[in-house]
């Protein structure tokens, strides 16, 4: 027998060149029984499909980037589950860059992905300097861009956040109704998008309970969990603090430790609520009371608008803003004594 290339084998089967390159490809919209047909098809008649060739032909790489600062934070291995999931489902692969909260890494990545290596980029942003022109590049190639969790307000592009100021805001009244009155804001980065709507939620709830702002309360920790550790040992000597609002779940940890080296007891010492997607802080001593954001929607849903963009072939089409809904859960490291 001949050779066999796609055209044959679409003629074969009296279907399109394109529905037999999605069945390869695995694409969602091609229903089981064809994508069946087309690879027991291609095994009779020997035919191994050229992806790269494919790829070159469409300007498609099947594969898109996700930025993030790190994966060893649950929320943003979760909120990585749901892009990748939707990713395979579209028959794409996803490249994983992390930047440790380190700005010149970020325009490093974004400077060597408008080349065209990917199709799209999925971005959590490090937050740093107001100068975010390299993003402009990503445009000028109609390569898209979603933001997630942490955004650029001033880049118009579609962005999946959640609702944190008033999560915030309601964190800090949960501690408030449970005796607290000192209650310290334990921060990384104030200005991220998310720290700033995180504080502000802080700072207004206590206004609504007429509790004095003190600005020595806000506490500024590192990524480094000794510096977080020796920090915190100062605050809770020097501060007496007896709430804790942590922004980002290693700040929980690092107090929950320091805590264990002074004898300090949670909650009857010392209350604590942090944002956190742990899956373990129902079984920390004590149980950890959290606000947990929806990272495995938000992703799913990041993804759901790249792939939007992807497909529309105008990225400044999709400009939508997705909220989704943290969940407060109360457990007994922030309880009432």
């Amino acid at each position: 027998m001949d050779s066999i290339n796609i055209k044959k084998l679409a003629k074969e089967l009296n279907l399109s060149t394109s529905t037999i390159s999605r069945a390869f490809r695995g694409s969602s919209d091609i229903n089981k029984a064809t994508k069946e047909r087309v690879l027991s098809a291609a095994y009779e008649l020997n035919y191994e499909p050229n992806h790269y060739a494919s790829n070159l032909r469409e300007q498609k790489s099947n594969t898109i980037a996700v930025i993030v600062p790190e994966i060893a934070n649950n929320f943003f291995s979760q909120a990585i589950n749901g892009i990748e999931r939707v990713a395979r489902e579209k028959g794409y692969h996803i490249l994983i860059y992390l930047t440790y909260d380190d700005f010149e890494k970020e325009i490093s990545f974004i400077n060597n992905l408008h080349s065209g290596r990917v199709d799209g980029i999925i971005m959590s942003v490090s937050g740093e300097a107001n100068n975010h022109d390299y993003l402009n590049k990503l445009k000028k190639k109609k390569i898209p861009l979603v933001f997630f969790d942490r955004v650029y307000e001033d880049i118009d592009t579609a962005k999946v956040t959640s609702n944190d100021y008033e999560s915030s805001f309601s964190a800090t009244e949960h501690l408030i109704n449970n005796g607290c009155k000192n209650i310290a804001y334990l921060v990384v980065n104030k200005s991220h998008s998310i720290g700033k709507m995180r504080m502000r939620g802080y700072t207004d709830a206590l206004a609504a309970h007429q509790i004095s702002y003190r600005d020595d309360l806000i506490i500024d920790c590192s990524n480094d969990l000794e510096q977080t550790q020796e920090i915190l040992k100062q605050v809770f000597n020097d501060l007496k603090p007896d709430g804790i609002f942590a922004s980002v779940e290693r700040l929980a940890i690092a107090t929950y430790q320091v805590c264990q080296d002074q004898n300090i007891r949670i909650p009857e010492d010392i209350k604590i609520i942090s944002f956190s997607s742990l899956e373990i802080a129902a079984l920390l001593n004590p149980s950890l009371s959290t606000i947990t954001q929806p990272a495995l929607e938000m992703g799913i849903e990041a993804a759901k608008l790249l792939f939007k963009a992807i497909n529309s072939g105008d990225e400044q089409m999709v400009t939508d803003q997705v909220v989704c809904k943290s969940q407060i859960i109360g457990r007994k490291s922030s309880a009432s004594k």
